[in-house]
């Protein structure tokens, strides 16, 4: 499988092979979605809470005589038929995180990289270096590879000035080749990998 390496000018400048075992993969649409969510539930911070009937502020007085009201008999002006009193089973401060084995994690990347080939939206540049950092003309030079929604993956020293040219574009994220992730790589419409991201990429996940 071989794959045209362009520049940023949106010019052709060689080829490259790109290995079946890690472009070349169905696409499992079941295994994504189990990366993506194993993703998402370790960043939630399950800091949600409701208090108990023992952290509620309060007399612990029975609120009047068992009997002889007429009313219904209560125990504690606490509990939670009162406003202002305990949630019952509600939600504790607790992780969201559950466990996904390396082996499923290494070949969902795989999967999502195989997927963005098959829908014909990996783009094979030959480096991801700016001579500024400058926006504008960043801006300008991702226009000709008609790049508005993108992942651009370099190997794993990001050049300073395309790291800091890039920072304010919508929809554009840079990430080094040890950052690259199955939901960075699906929530952005193209995925753009540098000859030496390809090449490391590949070691890593063969």
């Amino acid at each position: 499988m071989k794959a045209t390496i362009k520049n940023l000018n949106n010019e052709a400048v060689g080829e490259i092979e790109l290995s079946e075992a890690v472009f070349g993969l169905p696409t499992r649409t079941d295994l994504l979605a189990r990366m993506v969510n194993w993703q998402l539930a370790k960043r939630r911070s399950g800091n949600h809470k409701t208090k108990g009937i023992s952290e509620i502020r309060g007399t612990t007085k029975k609120p009047y005589s068992q009997k002889g009201t007429g009313r219904a008999r209560q125990g504690s002006i606490r509990s939670p038929q009162f406003r202002g009193g305990a949630t019952i089973f509600g939600p504790v401060v607790r992780s969201h995180a559950h466990d996904l084995t390396k082996k499923v994690r290494k070949l969902a990347l795989k999967t999502a990289l195989s997927a963005k080939v098959a829908e014909g939206k990996l783009i094979v540049l030959e480096a991801a270096a700016a001579e500024t950092h400058k926006t504008k003309d960043l801006v300008a030079r991702l226009a000709t590879l008609g790049l508005t929604s993108a992942l651009i993956i370099d190997g794993s020293n990001l050049d300073d000035n395309f790291a800091k040219a890039s920072r304010n574009i919508p929809l554009i994220d840079v990430l080094p080749e040890q950052g690259a992730n199955v939901y960075d790589i699906l929530r952005r419409d193209t995925l753009v990998l540098t000859r030496n991201a390809v090449e490391q990429l590949e070691a890593r996940l063969k």
